[in-house]
């Protein structure tokens, strides 16, 4: 691990401007990726800006009937607070179902959003990968893809996002708010928030530098059957082969996004539209664009059946 310094702003505003000021800065919270890669010497920040003592780690009602959850709330605590679990269940299950119960103990709502892939070529820093260094190559196409994306792909990078709770935020509609170094501060959809790789595969969110995430917000419950079903190797600690989220009406109608098969969580409005025709037709809406490799064609099988899985489950 390479030598920085550190510091503990006392507000978002001096944490945002820290930021803006050292284009090797970071920001740390629970630490539960950025650490490792700052071990492998894949991150290798001159400063870190330590987030924890700025207050934002509470979850309040809004005005408009959904809920605010702030960046620093641990995963652990989002997952079993009972406005959570009783009105966004997706989104307790998602979490429940990410990591081991140490990680989500320490791991945060915006940190979860902004972790970075688990591709073994992104993480080996012997092999070309655009991601770790822009222009170098991407190793998994031709290489080892079978864990990779097969939609939303590009010529200079096929890896996925690993997160399960921002699978669950996306079919939700969550909104990410946040702070600029100026002090102005905006919201942006998570439809918007993370980015196809591109050209630019090493810019993997909207967030523009010292752009600091205060709170993420869920607009009014949407009631329905709540589903998170995620399909791995072992089952437990093992990041997603692919995963559904879903919200399932009792006319048969609802949202689904899917994990493990692209860049960013997946969710294509025709496929909602689709669910009520049963799997096939909300897989093949929302693997239209598919590219996969030999490897990871499987992928294509599995979301239209563990889709039909979810919404078996939904009709009881």
């Amino acid at each position: 691990m390479k030598a920085f310094t550190y510091e503990r702003p006392s507000s978002v505003e001096a944490a945002a401007k820290a930021a803006a000021a050292n284009p090797d800065a970071k920001f740390i919270a629970g630490g539960t990726n950025l650490l490792d890669l700052m071990k492998l010497e894949i991150e290798t920040p001159t400063h870190l800006i330590d987030v924890n003592g700025l207050g934002l780690d509470k979850i309040e009602p809004t005005t408009e009937g959904g809920l605010r959850i702030g960046a620093l709330v641990r995963n652990t605590d989002l997952a079993s607070d009972t406005a959570v679990r009783r009105d966004y269940g997706l989104l307790s299950r998602a979490l429940v179902a990410g990591a081991s119960g140490q990680l989500r103990n320490k791991a945060t709502t915006a940190g979860n959003l902004l972790q970075r892939t688990r591709c073994p070529y992104f993480y080996d820093t012997n092999q070309p990968c655009n991601k770790r260094q822009p222009g170098t190559g991407c190793s998994a196409i031709g290489g080892i893809s079978r864990q990779h994306a097969v939609v939303g792909v590009s010529d200079t990078c096929i890896a996925t996002h690993p997160s399960d709770m921002a699978i669950a935020m996306r079919a939700l509609d969550a909104v990410v708010e946040t702070v600029k170094p100026d002090g102005s501060s905006r919201s942006i959809p998570i439809a918007d928030f993370h980015r196809l790789p591109g050209d630019t595969p090493h810019i993997e969110t909207a967030l523009e530098p010292g752009e600091f995430i205060t709170s993420v917000t869920l607009p009014q419950p949407i009631g329905g059957k709540h589903i998170y079903r995620k399909v791995r190797d072992r089952a437990s600690y093992a990041f997603a082969l692919i995963s559904i989220g879903a919200v399932i009406q009792p006319d048969g109608t609802g949202r689904v996004a899917v994990g493990g098969v692209a860049h960013k969580p997946w969710r294509v409005e025709a496929a909602d539209a689709g669910l009520a025709k049963g799997a096939r037709a909300a897989a093949s809406a929302l693997l239209a664009d598919a590219r996969p490799t030999e490897q990871n064609r499987f992928k294509v099988d599995l979301v239209e059946r563990a889709l039909g899985a979810v919404i078996a489950e939904a009709r009881g």
